[in-house]
């Protein structure tokens, strides 16, 4: 499990093809990874992957074909949403995550509006039921709150220590992004849907 605050910027600087995926080298700078063993959960982006090797400042995972097929922003020598996985005596600052991804959204709009960002995207039309107003949503791996929703698009408002302190400042229409929508949403739905 996650919080979706984003601990640091990784950058994926290689890219070993594998039978069915990709090993990915991960340089991480600002994340402290003292306390981060083989097996561990770091999301990036959002994405759950698994530790499989370490050095000093960097860490190796393997990502599926199934996880590539699903997900956005694993497939190049990009920068990351960073986070270690949670541990029950942690803060939660933002809202359970789970680090499976749901699918993939479109940014329709991303510009400056007073002194933060507004930025709209457009869900998959199988998630846009699972986001409100006002509601949690995960977007590249951050926590963030609706402020409006409109058939399959949701507004969110960005301080700008928020752009400032993730990639979502790379951000532009047409962008895809990954997200993941609440816990307590998709559990609600269950239950409904089985009564």
């Amino acid at each position: 499990m996650f919080t979706g605050i984003i601990a640091a910027i990784g950058t994926i600087t290689h890219l070993q093809p594998l039978e069915q995926g990709v090993r990915l080298t991960v340089a991480a700078p600002g994340l402290d990874l003292k306390d981060v063993a083989l097996g561990d959960s770091i999301a990036h982006n959002g994405v759950c992957l698994t530790v499989i090797s370490k050095q000093r400042g960097r860490y190796q995972v393997d990502v599926s074909r199934e996880t590539l097929n699903c997900t956005t922003g694993l497939d190049g020598l990009n920068e990351v949403n960073l986070e270690k996985a949670l541990r029950l005596s942690d803060r939660l600052g933002g809202h359970l995550v789970s680090g499976h991804v749901d699918g993939i959204g479109e940014v329709k709009k991303f510009a400056p509006l007073g002194e933060s960002h507004e930025l709209i995207i457009k869900a998959p039309k199988a998630l846009a039921r699972y986001i409100a107003r006002k509601g949690s949503i995960t977007v590249n791996g951050v926590s963030l709150t609706t402020n409006a929703v409109k058939g399959r698009r949701f507004s969110i408002n960005l301080i700008p220590h928020t752009v400032a302190a993730t990639t979502l400042k790379h951000l532009k229409p047409g962008s895809p992004v990954n997200l993941e929508i609440d816990l307590i949403a998709r559990y609600a739905e269950r239950i409904m849907s089985a009564a």
